[in-house]
């Protein structure tokens, strides 16, 4: 290469370089005292040997910096603009909300506004925004309250229907609950919900609805909780209507793991009570004894200890 550095460097002879500049400058150390003309001839020329070296050395090292410096700022580039374009994507927050609207996720907020008329979107995301705070804080007829204001304002929105839906379910009412959710899964398509639609079936009395529920879960599936769940739910339903077998067939745990969670802990009380009704102490007293070293204040477990305490010797 020339003097642009893209190649190997070709130092210009003396002669050239007292023609580009009018003077000479050595590129190894010259000497300062005068020497014989022989002298002064191998010096030189061991300089000019060493400067070569030297120089090539040096412009090799620069063209090899030059291009590490490629790289780097290639992968910076890409990276910046792998970078922007993900924010370009991501949903925009508006920047019209007002109280606890603000709090809401961007893809509820974007789902709300696809759905209904300009001029509601910005109070029902403030009601639905209401609702969700309460329902996380636990003011769960406060949330059926926010959430009714919210639907008014967008019927057709699936986050808003759960909400109610969800609040009902824990403050017991149960047509509210079942009307919602029902609404919430033909809007969503998915079975979230269904353990608790099961659930209230249940407590309304509707045997025929819940078996029917429960094939279509079996049916549709669901994330892997959603199925412990349904088959929590089942598992109850069956042993409210003395079928302990069928209930610890589909209950049974089969293993307890080491550290069991919530979800294994809820499947263990019912299949503890499946045990129990069976008469097999062994077992019911296994699976209790799980749930309370991981739990001790496990909601039930005095019942299920009740139940077991029944149970001949």
């Amino acid at each position: 290469m020339g003097s642009n550095g893209k190649g190997t460097s070709r130092r210009p002879s003396a002669s050239q370089k007292r023609g580009s500049s009018g003077s000479r400058k050595d590129s190894g150390t010259r000497s300062t005292h005068k020497q014989s003309t022989g002298r002064k001839s191998t010096n030189k020329s061991r300089s000019s040997k060493k400067g070569a070296r030297s120089g090539q050395l040096s412009d090799d090292k620069r063209s090899s910096d030059r291009r590490q410096s490629a790289k780097k700022k290639q992968y910076s580039a890409t990276t910046r603009s792998v970078e922007a374009k993900r924010r370009e994507e991501a949903p925009k927050r508006r920047r019209d909300l007002q109280g606890a609207a603000v709090n809401l996720p961007n893809w509820v907020i974007e789902n709300l506004a696809r759905v209904t008329p300009k001029d509601r979107v910005g109070p029902a995301l403030e009601a639905l925004g209401a609702a969700s705070e309460a329902l996380a804080d636990g003011k769960y007829q406060s949330a059926v309250k926010h959430g009714q204001r919210a639907k008014a304002l967008a019927p057709n929105d699936p986050t808003i229907r759960e909400t109610i839906g969800v609040a009902a379910y824990r403050v017991g009412d149960w047509s509210t609950a079942l009307n919602e959710l029902r609404a919430y899964r033909r809007m969503a398509g998915e079975t979230t919900h269904l353990p608790i639609e099961m659930d209230v079936l249940r407590a309304m009395g509707r045997n025929r609805d819940v078996e029917t529920a429960w094939k279509e879960l079996q049916k549709r599936g669901g994330h892997g909780l959603v199925m412990n769940e349904g088959t929590v739910v089942y598992a109850s339903y069956l042993l409210d209507n003395d079928r302990a077998s069928e209930a610890w067939e589909i209950a049974n745990p089969g293993r307890i793991v080491a550290e069991p969670n919530d979800a294994h802990l809820r499947l263990y009380f019912v299949a503890a009570r499946a045990a129990a009704a069976l008469g097999d102490r062994h077992t019911a007293k296994q699976l209790a004894n799980t749930i309370v070293m991981a739990d001790p204040g496990f909601p039930g477990w005095d019942q299920l200890e009740a139940e077991i305490s029944q149970i001949p010797n």
